[in-house]
């Protein structure tokens, strides 16, 4: 089998890991207990030995569409056949559907019209396809029994061993269907019950009620609902229910170029997504997510990390595990032979002075829009903003995570600012005690600094790096976070000078954007990359707020913004980045461009109501 396009995939999962089911009927991706678990199926790394449970028609002639139960995270794969039309479910239980928060997979397999014959493969491959595993197949199912892992999968018709795994041929009728159930098993269970035909349609009921619940919460009423809500629901996929954590993709390794080696492990709980997560979710009405997301923020603030880097890493595991040890998996091929295939992320204990703006614009959005910050919480932000006081000089790796070298990147010089003037509004909203007089002076030392360093005459824009030319998209957050005007000339000449083409200097393809220009600004890896989302849906936001003033820019963050929406995949999902024909690069769906696209739509559809951004 060849492999399939990124954007050929939806996502399922229950709120502690997910999988990948592509437009094939295949689950190409699923980690198991834990979205940072090793995988059980990885096909996705590694056509031949990955692992993968595909369900499919047989015969040719066969077509593909795929789209989610309506106001759900259930996903309809639909098999249009010369002998009929087919359908799979598939979901993973939640709010209390099949015994939920057990970790199960349902795949339920329908014909709706004509009569169709269907061929199963399930074939696991636990650790990464690293370890060996017993299959024993019974009448109720097959068993697989990995290294510290056993898999339970129960079926409604038979299986057959096929060396580790198993194979089943059957035949469906109009109105008949079939039910699959892959459960995680405790040492000497057998596979597992079996659900009947009704008692599936009970499982399936209670999970829809569930999604559908859930998504009543949501406020956004306007323009683009429909892709607002998807991306709310694909942001919630991604949470870890236990701690409130936020990963920043389900999946590692998927790469930024085909072929390259810009390929990362994406299963982890960024800082850097903090203000951003907390912004989107509370606009649109999720303020219990974001609580438990802040909840998870205070835990690390209280953690005293003592080292030179700082009080604080710039990611964590989502039960707030420190140590992220990289390590590459040298026996998988990598998507489409795309080496190496990584696992941990060594870039946890760099140096990235922008976590601690991120993390205390939180603080700040969460104070004014949900709970007040007590006075312990506040103890320790405040720490946080003295260290930035006496570090904000520094060079770091920045916000792209280079490995390159540390340089004086102007967005760790702007997220320090961030820092120190949330700190200060904070202190001042509620009265409480700090150094004003040291954190304001150091705050307005830090924005002349920038000012004077980070603004190139010639360019006549500002740049990824004191002394350097280079452009970097991070620039567009500028006007967002309120360091500048939106309309001032040096932010509108810099929105220009990023929307020229890459050829001609700019970032721009289309209206894609780069988020910098390795041949200008050496990040230390070799290769290209393609264009990324989220710095798109910036630049959209940020025409919006110059558009207050000038509708002409208010036109094109409209435009902008629609032409984004046409590059998600048919289900409204995102990769990281886009590639130069349309196609999806890097991990997938990513949060970061989901976030970015609530906030862009919930600000543009209030500038273009006349209303103000915020």
């Amino acid at each position: 089998m060849a492999y399939q396009p990124i954007e050929n995939y939806g996502l399922i999962g229950n709120l502690r890991t997910a999988a990948l089911v592509g437009m094939n009927g295949s689950i190409d991706w699923l980690c198991l207990p834990r979205f940072d678990s090793a995988s059980v199926f990885a096909a996705i790394l590694d056509d031949q030995k990955g692992g993968r449970f595909r369900i499919t028609p047989k015969g040719e002639g066969l077509r593909h569409k795929q789209h989610y139960w309506p106001n759900t995270n259930i996903l309809i794969t639909r098999f249009l056949h010369p002998d009929g039309i087919g359908e799979i479910e598939d979901y993973m239980p939640v709010g209390g559907a099949g015994g939920a928060p057990d970790d199960q997979l349902v795949r339920r397999v329908r014909v709706v019209h004509g009569r169709m014959p269907f061929h199963l493969e399930c074939r696991p491959a636990f650790d990464y396809a690293r370890a060996r595993h017993e299959t024993l197949v019974a009448w109720q199912g097959a068993r697989f029994d990995g290294p510290g892992l056993s898999l339970g999968l129960a079926a409604s018709v038979l299986l057959r061993r096929d060396g580790d795994g198993v194979l089943s041929d059957f035949i469906l009728s109009e109105g008949q269907s079939a039910t699959f159930v892959l459960r995680r098993l405790d040492q000497g269970r057998d596979a597992g019950y079996c659900p009947d035909t009704g008692e599936a349609e009970e499982w399936f009921r209670e999970t829809v009620a569930y999604w559908q619940r859930w998504l009543s919460h949501c406020t956004y009423q306007g323009r683009w609902r429909e892709m607002v809500q998807r991306s709310a629901l694909a942001l919630k996929l991604l949470t870890y229910e236990p701690t409130g954590a936020l990963i920043a993709a389900p999946t590692t390794s998927l790469p930024e170029n085909i072929g390259g080696v810009r390929n990362w492990d994406y299963r982890y709980t960024w800082l850097r997504d903090a203000s951003f997560t907390l912004y989107a979710l509370m606009r649109i009405g999720f303020t219990e997510e974001a609580a438990r997301f802040m909840d998870w923020l205070v835990a690390r603030l209280q953690e005293d990390k003592s080292a030179c880097n700082g009080p604080l890493q710039l990611m964590y595991g989502i039960d707030g595990q420190a140590e992220l040890i990289e390590q590459e998996l040298p026996h998988l091929e990598g998507y489409r032979c795309s080496r190496p295939v990584r696992i941990g992320n060594g870039a946890y204990d760099q140096l990235q002075l922008d976590i601690y703006g991120e993390l205390m614009d939180s603080a700040y959005l969460f104070n004014k829009y949900g709970t007040p910050a007590g006075y312990d919480a506040w103890k320790n932000m405040r720490r946080l903003v003295d260290w930035v006081c006496n570090n904000w000089a520094r060079t770091d790796e920045g916000i792209w995570e280079v490995r390159g070298g540390q340089r004086h990147f102007v967005f760790s010089r702007l997220m320090c600012w961030v820092a120190l003037d949330r700190g200060l509004r904070l202190a001042d909203k509620r009265s409480f005690p700090a150094d004003r007089a040291r954190w304001l002076r150091v705050r307005d030392e830090i924005y002349e600094d920038v000012m004077q360093k980070g603004w190139d005459l010639q360019r006549r824009a500002f740049v990824q790096a004191y002394d350097s030319p280079a452009l970097d998209a991070s620039n567009l957050l500028m006007p967002l976070v309120f360091f500048i005007a939106p309309n001032d000339p040096r932010m509108l000449a810099t929105v220009d000078a990023i929307r020229k083409p890459i050829a001609q200097g700019g970032l721009a393809a289309g209206g894609l954007v780069y988020r910098y220009d390795p041949r200008e600004a050496p990040d230390g890896l070799p290769g290209t990359e393609g264009t990324f989302n989220m710095c798109s849906f910036w630049l959209v936001e940020a025409l919006t707020r110059a558009g207050r003033t000038d509708s002409r820019r208010l036109e094109e963050a409209r435009l902008l913004f629609e032409e984004m929406l046409g590059y998600a995949n048919h289900l409204g999902l995102y990769a990281e980045q886009t590639g130069p024909s349309g196609e999806a690069l890097g991990n997938f769906p990513q949060a970061f461009t989901h976030l970015a696209l609530i906030s862009a739509a919930f600000n543009l559809d209030r500038t273009l109501d006349g209303g103000r951004t915020d």
